[in-house]
C-alpha cells in the first residue's frame, strides 16, 4: 500500500522531497520525473477546480475527490495531501482520513486554523483553541485504528505567526503525543526558526513547506536537509509555472492569432502519449484489441 510505502520513505536516511500537484495534468507530469512521492496542494486545488483563492472554498467532498484521481494515477507513488482543517467536529474529521485512506492516499496534513481558513502563507490567521486541534488529531487517530490503515498524520500548526515559535513547537508535541506522525510547522521565517524548531521536535520527522517566495526562506531541499528538516512540499511547483505559461501562451494567441509558437513542437499524439496512451495501446494489444492500432 501506499501509506506504508510512505512510511518506509520517511524510514530512510533520505531527504523527501514532494512536489505540487493539483491535476491530472501536473501529476503525470510529476510521475514521469521519478519523484519517489507526491504532495496534493490545497491551494492548487481550490484555483484549478474553482478559479478561486485559497480562502476556505474546498470542501471535503471536493479535496478527497481530487486526490483520490491523483493518486489512482499510480498507486507505487505514495500521495500525501493537504485535508485542510479536517472539515468539521471530530466525527467529520474522522470520516475525513477514512475516506482519504481508503481512496488510496498515503498521507494527509490536517491544522489548527478555525473552519473559514486560509493560506498558511497569509496573514490574519485564526486558530481553535488547542483542545479543539487535539480533538482533530486524536479523532484521526481513532478512525485510523479503526480501519487498520498506515496512513500517515501529519500535525500542521499555524500558531508561529501570531503566537510565537515556542507556542507552535508546543502544539506540535501535543499532536505527536496523541499518535501523529509528522510535525509541521507552517510559516517558518528564518534559520534559527528551523532549527529551534527541528531540535525542539527530534525524533519526530518534521516537515517544511516550501512555499516559493513565501513567507518561508526559498531553500532549496539540500539546505532545507541540512537544517534537519525530514522532508519537504513544495505547492507552487506546477501550479506556478503553468498558470504563467498559460498567460504567456494567450498573450501570444491574442497578438499573433496563433497557439501554434506557444506549442512547440508538441502534437496532440505526443501530448497523449504523456497523459498515459502509449499505457492504453499496450492494454488493448495486451487482451486482443484492435482498437488503438493506429493513432
Amino acid at each position: 500500500m501506499a501509506a506504508t510505502k510512505l512510511r518506509q520513505l520517511l524510514a530512510r536516511d533520505e531527504f523527501l522531497v514532494c512536489p505540487g500537484v493539483y491535476d491530472g495534468i501536473s501529476a503525470r507530469i510529476a510521475l514521469s520525473k521519478g519523484f519517489d512521492c507526491l504532495y496534493m496542494t490545497g491551494a492548487g486545488t481550490v484555483s484549478s477546480r474553482f478559479g478561486a483563492p485559497d480562502i476556505g472554498v474546498a470542501g471535503l467532498t471536493d479535496m478527497v475527490t481530487n486526490a483520490s484521481m491523483i493518486a489512482g494515477l499510480d498507486p507505487q507513488v505514495p500521495l500525501i495531501a493537504d485535508a485542510d482543517t479536517g472539515y468539521g467536529g471530530s466525527y467529520m474529521c474522522a470520516r475525513t482520513l477514512k475516506l482519504y485512506a481508503r481512496a488510496g492516499i498515503a498521507g494527509l496534513h490536517v491544522e489548527d486554523q478555525v473552519q473559514a481558513k486560509r493560506c498558511g502563507h497569509l496573514l490574519g490567521k485564526e486558530l481553535v483553541p488547542l483542545e479543539e486541534y487535539c480533538a482533530r488529531i486524536k479523532s484521526m487517530v481513532i478512525a485510523r485504528d479503526q480501519i487498520a490503515s498506515d496512513i500517515v498524520i501529519i500535525a500542521r500548526t499555524d500558531a508561529l505567526q501570531e503566537h510565537g515559535v515556542d507556542a507552535a513547537i508546543a502544539r506540535c508535541k501535543a499532536a505527536l503525543d496523541l499518535g501523529a506522525d509528522v510535525a509541521f510547522v507552517e510559516g517558518i521565517t528564518t534559520k534559527q526558526e528551523a532549527i529551534h524548531v527541528v531540535q525542539a521536535l527530534t525524533p519526530a520527522p518534521v516537515l517544511v513547506n516550501l512555499v516559493a517566495n513565501g513567507v518561508t526562506p526559498n531553500w532549496t531541499a539540500a539546505q532545507a536537509a541540512a537544517l534537519g528538516f525530514k522532508m519537504s512540499i513544495h505547492p507552487c511547483a506546477s501550479v506556478v509555472p503553468a498558470s504563467m505559461a498559460i498567460n504567456q501562451a494567450l498573450d501570444t494567441l491574442r497578438k499573433e492569432g496563433s497557439d501554434a509558437p506557444a506549442c512547440g513542437n508538441v502534437n496532440p499524439r505526443e501530448s497523449f502519449m504523456q497523459m498515459g496512451l502509449k499505457e492504453a495501446i499496450e492494454l488493448d494489444y495486451n487482451v486482443g484489441g484492435s482498437t488503438f492500432s493506429t493513432v
